[in-house]
C-alpha cells in the first residue's frame, strides 16, 4: 500500500490522503488568508470522507470539474453538511479566486454521492471500506481500508468522552498501520462535567444580574452541544446563524446522535432568530443567553450581538472553543479589543472561555492508540505532529509525523 499526505501533515486543514494513487480520504480547505488547499494534481477513482467539518471536505466539489465523476462516500450527515458548507463557501467566495469550485461542480456532488452507514462495508476504487463511530461530530467515522494486503486505519478526527450530541468512539478495528489525528496532543482537557458546571454557573449569575450573555459557535456540533446544556439545566436561550440550519439537518438522522429525544427538547427549549426588523438588537438587550455563529467572531450574526453588548460589564462573552491565532476572537482574548464588524471595540464585557472540545486529548488520544501498541502509527493533523510522534516513540511505539508531500510505502 502507498500513502501519500496532500495536506493535513504537521497543520490542522487542508486533509487529503492519497492511497495507491487510487483512493483520496478527504479534500479540505485550511482557511488561511487566503485560504489553502491539498497539494498536487488529483483525480482519484474514487473518494472517502470522514466527517463534515470544513478542513475535511471543503474543496470536495473542486474535484468534479472537466470528465472526472469519482464516487464520494460518506455517511448520510457529513454529505449533508458537506454540501450546506459548500454553499455557504460559494456564497463567500463564488466566482472569485478564493473558491475552488464552480456551483456546477458543488450540484454534480449530489450525482456521484454514495451514503453509508457506520460498520456497513462497501467497496472503492478497488478496496474494501468500512466506517467506525468516531465520537467527534454527528456523522463522523473512522475509516478502514484493506486492499488485499493492508489493512489501513485513518482515524479523522475523533473523541475517546461522550459529549450530549454524540458518543464517544468505541470501536477498535484491527489494522496493520494507523493514520492517527493529534490535534490535542499537548494539552490535557478539563473533565466535561467540570466545564459544563463553570458555565452553567457562569450564565446563571450574569443572567440574575440582569446582564447578557453571548456564546460564539461554531454551527457544526458546537452549537447543538451548548443547546442540549441549556436545555440540561433549564436555561433559556436565542439560536441564530448557520447553527439553525445545522440542528435541522442532524435532526433528520437521528441514528448518529447520542440522544435524539434530548436533541429534540433542546431545539424546543431554544428560541429561533430570524434577525427580522431590528430583532437581534433588541434581543442583545434581554437578560439571556445568545448562542450564535461565528464562532471565532470572524463573520455571522456575532457582528451585530458583539457591539451591542460590549459596554455593559455586567454582560458577558463565553467563548466555546479554542480561538486560532489571528482571528478577532483570539485578538479579543489576548488583548479586551479586537475589530468587529468593521468597528474596534474596546471590550467592557466580561471575557470567558470554555473548551468544550469534540477532539481526544493527550490522554485520550494515548488511551486510543494503546489498542495498537504494535501498530505502525503515521501521526498528523495537528500543530505538533512531530512532537507527538517522538514522544510514542519514547514510550515504545512505532511512530513517524509525514511532511505534506512524503509518499510512504507499507
Amino acid at each position: 500500500m502507498n500513502v501519500q499526505f496532500l495536506g493535513g501533515a504537521g497543520e490542522v486543514g487542508r486533509s487529503a490522503v492519497s492511497i495507491n494513487d487510487t483512493l483520496l480520504l478527504d479534500f479540505g480547505t485550511k482557511t488561511d488568508a487566503p485560504p489553502q488547499y491539498p497539494v498536487g494534481d488529483v483525480s482519484p477513482d474514487a473518494v472517502v470522507v470522514s466527517h463534515g467539518h470544513l478542513d475535511h471536505v471543503g474543496a470536495i466539489p473542486a474535484l468534479l470539474s472537466g470528465d472526472d465523476r469519482p464516487p464520494i462516500h460518506w455517511t448520510p450527515p457529513t454529505y449533508e453538511l458537506a454540501m450546506r458548507l459548500a454553499r455557504d463557501t460559494l456564497k463567500l467566495r463564488g466566482g472569485t479566486p478564493l473558491c475552488p469550485f464552480t456551483e456546477e461542480e458543488r450540484s454534480r456532488v449530489t450525482e456521484v454521492s454514495r451514503t453509508h452507514g457506520y460498520r456497513e462495508s462497501f467497496e472503492a476504487a478497488g478496496h474494501r471500506v468500512e466506517f467506525f463511530n468516531a465520537g467527534h461530530i454527528p456523522g463522523s467515522a473512522h475509516v478502514l481500508i484493506d486492499d488485499g494486503e493492508t489493512r489501513l486505519l485513518y482515524t479523522g478526527d475523533f473523541h475517546t468522552d461522550d459529549q450530549r450530541l454524540v458518543s464517544a468512539t468505541t470501536a477498535r478495528p484491527e489494522a496493520d498501520i494507523l493514520i492517527c489525528e493529534s490535534t490535542y496532543a499537548d494539552v490535557e482537557h478539563e473533565p466535561r462535567e467540570r466545564v459544563e458546571k463553570r458555565f452553567v454557573e457562569s450564565v446563571r449569575t450574569t443572567l440574575w444580574e440582569g446582564g447578557t450573555v453571548v456564546v460564539p459557535a461554531f454551527a457544526i456540533g458546537r452549537t447543538q452541544e451548548l443547546m442540549l446544556i441549556c436545555a440540561a439545566h433549564d436555561i433559556d436561550c436565542y439560536v441564530d446563524g448557520m447553527g439553525v440550519e445545522v440542528t435541522r439537518l442532524v435532526r433528520r438522522y437521528p441514528g448518529f446522535l447520542r440522544d435524539p429525544e434530548a436533541m429534540a427538547r433542546a431545539t424546543s427549549n431554544a428560541r429561533i432568530v430570524t434577525g427580522r426588523d431590528g430583532q437581534r438588537k433588541r434581543i442583545a438587550n434581554e437578560p439571556t443567553v445568545i448562542i450564535t455563529t461565528a464562532g471565532m467572531l470572524s463573520g455571522g450574526p456575532a457582528m451585530t450581538y458583539v457591539p451591542e453588548i460590549h459596554a455593559n460589564p455586567v454582560n458577558k462573552i463565553c467563548f466555546s472553543g479554542y480561538q486560532v491565532e489571528g482571528t478577532p476572537g483570539r485578538q479579543l482574548l489576548d488583548t479586551g479589543s479586537a475589530e468587529i464588524g468593521r468597528q474596534h471595540l474596546q471590550v467592557s464585557a466580561q471575557l470567558e472561555r470554555y473548551d468544550f472540545s469534540a477532539h481526544a486529548d493527550r490522554h485520550g488520544l494515548r488511551t486510543f492508540l494503546d489498542s495498537y501498541a504494535d501498530t505502525p502509527i503515521l501521526v498528523n493533523h495537528g500543530d505538533s505532529c512531530a512532537w507527538f510522534a517522538e514522544e510514542l516513540r519514547t514510550a515504545g511505539f512505532e511512530a513517524t509525523a509525514p511532511s505534506i508531500g512524503d509518499g510512504i510505502e507499507i
